[in-house]
């Protein structure tokens, strides 16, 4: 028997065998895998997104017209039904003001409504000035296309100077382009620290 024909007798038993060793390793790893895929939501999101429609990470942004960047997001938002508007839960705004500094606004649920140029913060709403004032009220309206705000129910603020509160408090500008003001009225308490350096 010469050397071609040998090698072809061991290939037609090598082959064969390779062939087998291969299929076998595939069935074995096949086997490792689960096939149960784990789905990435509690049983609980699952019946809170089977019971109505929502859309998860909604935003809105705008420019005014001095050029004051707002971007108001949430985590969640329900579409309102019969006259109720829509509902967001972790709503935040970030105001970029054109004259340079940053507003942030935050609460535990909102909404907005686009036909009336209006978003509602409601409940432990915080405001964080670029000088690091921080107010804190149960319920902030805010215009969408221009610096107004408004809190109808008492405040309460930490900064530079020490501690105020009011019975409510006003976000604007007094002119058009002007820097924005935060102006506290109805029973104003200032408790200053002398600690605190004035800005």
């Amino acid at each position: 028997m010469d050397s071609h024909s040998r090698a072809v007798a061991y290939l037609k038993v090598l082959l064969p065998l390779a062939a087998l060793v291969l299929l076998s390793t595939l069935f074995l790893i096949s086997r490792g895998v689960n096939t149960e895929a784990v789905i990435p939501f509690a049983q609980k999101e699952i019946e809170d997104r089977m019971k109505g429609q929502q859309v998860t990470a909604p935003f809105f942004s705008g420019t005014t017209a001095s050029g004051d960047e707002i971007m108001v997001t949430a985590s969640l938002a329900r579409p309102g039904r019969d006259g109720t508007p829509a509902v967001a839960s972790d709503l935040s705004a970030d105001i970029r003001l054109a004259q340079g500094g940053r507003i942030t606004l935050a609460s535990e649920t909102g909404s907005i409504h686009p036909d009336r140029d209006m978003a509602q913060f409601i409940g432990n709403v915080q405001i964080t000035s670029a000088d690091g004032l921080v107010v804190e009220t149960e319920e902030l309206n805010t215009a969408l296309s221009g610096l107004e705000a408004d809190s109808p129910g008492p405040v309460r603020a930490t900064g530079a100077i020490g501690e105020l509160t009011a019975g409510n408090m006003q976000i604007g500008v007094k002119t058009e382009g002007g820097p924005v003001h935060m102006l506290f009225k109805n029973g104003v308490k200032l408790l200053y620290d002398p600690q605190q350096p004035e800005r």
